[in-house]
C-alpha cells in the first residue's frame, strides 16, 4: 500500500472506535430478536452501514467508472496478464503466510510458482506454473491468524477497503508490512511504483467482480446484508480450504500422485 494511504486508513480505523453507532442489543425477552442479533455479529452496523454508503458513492462515481473503462479499453488476455503480474508480485507476503500456517508443500508451490512465472512466465504475466502441477491458492495473514485460533471478532465495513473483520483488518496491515514494496525506500520513482501497483490492483479486483456487483445491487432488498452474507461465507471457505489442505509431498501431475490419490479415494 502506498504510504500516503496509510494515515487514511488508520484515521478512519480510529473514528471507527471512538465515534461507532452500536446497534442496539435486544433484551433476553425476545429470544429470536436476540439469536439474529448474535448471528449476524454485527453490534456496529448503524457505523458500518454508513462506510457503505460512502464506499457505495465512492465506488460509483470512481471505481466502478475506471473498471469499465478499463475493461472496454484492455483485451481480456490483456488484463489476465497483468493480474498475473500483480499476483507473482504478491509472492513473498504469499510465501510468508504458507510458512507461518505451517503449510510447507502450500510454501514449496509458492516458491516454484515464482521460480517459474518470473522467468518462462515473463515476470508472470503467464501463468505457467499451474499448467506445470503447480496451482495458485489463497494465503493471507487474516487466514494465518484464524488457524492459529484468533476469533474473526464483529463484522466491520472500512472505509475504502470494504467489508472485514478486526482480524482480517489486522491481518491487512501485517501484510503491508511483510511486503518488500513497503521496504523499497522514498523518492519519486518508489512513490510510483507504489501508487500504480495499488491502483492497478483496484482496478483489476474491481473489474473481475463487476457483474456480480452490478447484480447484487440490482436484485438484493439490502445490498449491505448481501455483502456482509457473501464476505463471511467467501472467507470461512478460504480459511476451511487452507485448514483442509493435505496436497501431496510431489507435483499433482505426477503418476505417483494420482494414484495415491485414487488410493485415498477408495479407502474413503
Amino acid at each position: 500500500m502506498p504510504d500516503a494511504f496509510r494515515p487514511t486508513l488508520l484515521a478512519a480505523l480510529t473514528l471507527i472506535g471512538l465515534l461507532a453507532g452500536c446497534a442496539q442489543k435486544p433484551p433476553a425477552s425476545d429470544p429470536a430478536a436476540l439469536a439474529e442479533y448474535n448471528d449476524t455479529n454485527d453490534p456496529l452496523e448503524p457505523t458500518n452501514r454508513v462506510f457503505y454508503a460512502i464506499n457505495n458513492g465512492l465506488d460509483t462515481v470512481i471505481l466502478r467508472p475506471a473498471a469499465e473503462a478499463y475493461r472496454f479499453a484492455v483485451p481480456a488476455p490483456v488484463r489476465n496478464s497483468i493480474h498475473n503480474i500483480l499476483a507473482n508480485a504478491g509472492t513473498p507476503v504469499q510465501l510468508s503466510n504458507d510458512m507461518l500456517e505451517g503449510k510447507p508443500r502450500r510454501a514449496g508451490d509458492t516458491t516454484m510458482r515464482f521460480l517459474i512465472n518470473s522467468s518462462v512466465g515473463l515476470l508472470g504475466a503467464f501463468d505457467v506454473a499451474s499448467k506445470w502441477g503447480y496451482p495458485d491458492h489463497d494465503a493471507d495473514f487474516g487466514i494465518t491468524l484464524a488457524l492459529w485460533g484468533v476469533p474473526q471478532g464483529p463484522f466491520l465495513f472500512l472505509p475504502l477497503l470494504g467489508p472485514s473483520d478486526p482480524r482480517d483488518a489486522i491481518g491487512f496491515g501485517v501484510d503491508n508490512v511483510m511486503d518488500p514494496f513497503t521496504w523499497l525506500g522514498q523518492g519519486a520513482a518508489v512513490t510510483a511504483i507504489n501508487w500504480s501497483r495499488f491502483g492497478l490492483n483496484a482496478i483489476d479486483q474491481r473489474e473481475r467482480v463487476l457483474n456480480a456487483v452490478d447484480e447484487i445491487k440490482k436484485t438484493a432488498l439490502d445490498p449491505y446484508a448481501t455483502f456482509r452474507s457473501l464476505y463471511r461465507q467467501h472467507r470461512q471457505s478460504q480459511i476451511e480450504t487452507v485448514r483442509n489442505d493435505r496436497r501431496a509431498t510431489i507435483p499433482i501431475w505426477f503418476p505417483q500422485a494420482v494414484a495415491a490419490q485414487q488410493k485415498q479415494q477408495q479407502s474413503q
